[in-house]
C-alpha cells in the first residue's frame, strides 16, 4: 500500500483563506475571508483527516501507524463533509459571492463542487486509496485558488470572526 501521509492535508494554514475582508457583512456567510475559515476550511480538514499515516515517538520507539474510518458512521462522516463541501462549493458560486471577482472564481467553485462529487464517492464507496487521492485533487483545487485569490492579510491579533446568523 503506498505511503499516505493525510496528516500533511491537515496542516494546511488558515491563513490560507480567501481575501475580501472589505466585504459587507450582511454575506449569508459573512465575509469569503469568514466562510473560509468557519466553513470551508474545518470541513475540508474532517475528509483530509479521515485517512493517512502517522509516525510518532512513543516511550524512544519510532511507530508508525496508518487510520481509516472504521464504522459505517464514520464513513458518513467523511461522506458527510464532502457534500457540505460541494454545498459551500455552491455558496461560492452564488451572485452574492461571485460578484465581481470574474469567471476564475467560477471556476474555482465548480472545480470545489467537482472534486466534491468525486470525495463522496470515495467515502460512499470506503475506498481508501480514493479518499486519499481525491484529498489530495481536493487540497490542489484549493491552493490553486489562493494562488489566483491570495488570502487578506490580517492585522495581528485580529482574526475572522465567526458569523452570527440570527435567523437560526
Amino acid at each position: 500500500m503506498a505511503l499516505r501521509i493525510g496528516k500533511l492535508f491537515a496542516l494546511t494554514p488558515l491563513a490560507m483563506l480567501v481575501s475580501c475582508s472589505q466585504e459587507p457583512a450582511t454575506l449569508s456567510h459573512g465575509t469569503p475571508q469568514q466562510l473560509m475559515a468557519n466553513e470551508v476550511q474545518p470541513t475540508a480538514e474532517i475528509y483530509w483527516s479521515a485517512v493517512g499515516a502517522i509516525s510518532e515517538l512513543i516511550d524512544g520507539v519510532s511507530v508508525f501507524r496508518e487510520f481509516e474510518p472504521e464504522t459505517d458512521e464514520e464513513w458518513q462522516a467523511v461522506a458527510d463533509s464532502a457534500v457540505k463541501l460541494r454545498e459551500l462549493g455552491a455558496v461560492l458560486a452564488s451572485p452574492e459571492y461571485s460578484e465581481g471577482r470574474g469567471d476564475a472564481w467560477l471556476d474555482f467553485a465548480q472545480g470545489l463542487q467537482d472534486v466534491s462529487r468525486q470525495a463522496e464517492q470515495a467515502a460512499i464507496d470506503k475506498d481508501v486509496e480514493a479518499v486519499f487521492e481525491v484529498g489530495g485533487t481536493l487540497y490542489n483545487v484549493c491552493s490553486a485558488c489562493h494562488q489566483a485569490y491570495p488570502p487578506a492579510e490580517l492585522e495581528p491579533g485580529v482574526v475572522a470572526e465567526p458569523v452570527v446568523n440570527d435567523d437560526a
